[in-house]
């Protein structure tokens, strides 16, 4: 157990501060704010993309980087903001891939997958956080798992006869998938055995 307490699993320490009203948290919370429009927009105009549902897809996926980058420059990083950022991009995911299975785009057995998975990387994140008493940050096996499942989903929406370049792009998700849940059981482990992290 010891050997868990001599380094930071993260690589090297980051101050986190406690401040709840920072420019990198209401950039988190905007990004929700898109999904409603962006339902309503593509039903209204009989699931055709316009050029505002693409603004606010654009936005969506640039407000993902943009909080975090604002966080590091600013120096900005939050104990809300580490569970903000993460509580979005499930949500923003959620609500724009539910939509996309209501279509029959996307297959059931993939949202299943998907929720399955955050469930459980957020079941561990509470648990830690009551252990600990504070939220371990993000993977980046976890960011490229996102980051591939925007990918896939903003190919289906946006070229819907690409038909398969989305069986490429969902068999490659699905992989990093099950591969970033293992990198978040390993450190889930780590943690639970006395490692320090950020």
């Amino acid at each position: 157990m010891e050997k868990y307490k001599l380094t930071n699993i993260d690589g090297e320490k980051i101050s986190v501060k406690d401040h709840v009203f920072t420019w990198p948290n209401f950039i988190s919370l905007t990004r929700l704010l898109i999904v409603i429009p962006v339902i309503y927009l593509h039903m209204r105009n009989n699931f055709h993309v316009d050029i505002v549902i693409t603004t606010l897809i654009v936005y969506g996926i640039f407000s993902d980087y943009l909080d975090g980058l604002v966080a590091r420059k600013t120096d900005e990083i939050s104990e809300l903001g580490k569970i903000l950022d993460p509580v979005a991009d499930k949500l923003l995911a959620f609500f724009l891939f539910a939509y996309t299975v209501w279509l029959g785009w996307i297959p059931v057995w993939y949202f299943v997958i998907g929720v399955a998975r955050d469930l459980m990387i957020m079941a561990g994140s509470a648990y830690i956080k009551r252990i600990r008493g504070k939220v371990a940050m993000a993977v980046m096996s976890g960011k490229i798992s996102v980051n591939i499942m925007a990918i896939y989903w903003v190919s289906v929406f946006f070229l819907r006869d690409a038909t398969e370049l989305h069986t490429f792009l969902m068999i490659v998700s699905v992989f990093m998938m099950v591969f970033s849940f293992i990198h978040y059981l390993h450190r889930f482990n780590q943690i639970r055995k006395g490692a320090d992290f950020n």
